[in-house]
């Protein structure tokens, strides 16, 4: 996105374009090819969803619109989707998950992160919820952990950590449920959970064997062999 005279415009294609992402199996493939790419525009020019979708489509509700995609990414789960890079949304394919695990958590299931000292109360309020249930809805996470009016503070910034250190995963954006379990309203609320409890322990913690800086190292030699001319900086910000 730019802001031109006080107006936000979307990057990308014209919906002419046949190169564009037009569905969520294209999607899907793009990130598998990358390995990882954030979904909005950044430092890294023509490294991100928006660049690669048509401009016209977001937020139309169509099958083309990336902003309807990401949900379904998020649901299927054929790749990882969260705010992985510097607070902001984007994917992470399934071979380049475990070395963003190893890199981001520095080896460190949570509890071992928590035993250690080098854990927040606030997260491990959060962290606590999914060894009741696997998925929780923002709002439920929220409430139940303790945020709120007399409560914690910052849940956005706790859970939006947890993502980054990459302990959570959205995995589906559903309606809000009633006491019935019946759905109501228009607005679609996230669900977290934990990127084990989608893909599985041995999957998700596969790179553990290696050095945390080796995961670093494959990953940076990714983003290079695909963007040979990228700002350092901005690589750097993205792997975090």
């Amino acid at each position: 996105m730019e802001k031109i005279d006080g107006i936000w415009y979307m990057k990308g294609l014209g919906r002419n374009d046949k190169s564009r992402i037009k569905n969520i199996d294209e999607l899907t493939a793009f990130v598998e090819t990358l390995g990882f790419v954030p979904l909005f525009a950044n430092d890294i020019e023509g490294f991100s969803v928006e660049e690669h979708s048509a401009a016209q489509s977001w937020w139309t509700g169509d099958d083309d619109d990336p902003w309807e995609m990401r949900e379904l990414a998020a649901a299927q789960h054929k790749v990882a989707y969260g705010k992985f890079f510097d607070g902001k949304a984007g994917f992470i394919s399934l071979s380049l998950l475990p070395d963003f695990v190893n890199y981001r958590r520095d080896g460190y299931d949570f509890d071992s992160l928590w035993e250690e000292g080098k854990a927040k109360l606030r997260q491990k309020k959060i962290m606590d919820l999914f060894t009741v249930r696997d998925e929780w809805f923002s709002y439920e996470m929220k409430k139940t952990a303790g945020f709120g009016k007399n409560g914690e503070k910052n849940f956005d910034g706790t859970a939006n950590a947890l993502m980054q250190q990459m302990y959570l995963v959205y995995c589906d954006f559903r309606k809000k449920l009633n006491k019935r379990g019946e759905e109501y309203g228009l607005m679609k609320c996230a669900k977290f959970c934990t990127p084990e409890s989608i893909w599985g322990y041995d999957t998700v913690c596969s790179a553990y064997s290696l050095d945390p800086q080796e995961s670093y190292e494959r990953i940076y030699s990714r983003i290079y062999k695909l963007f040979p001319t990228a700002d350092e900086k901005a690589v750097k910000k993205l792997i975090g």
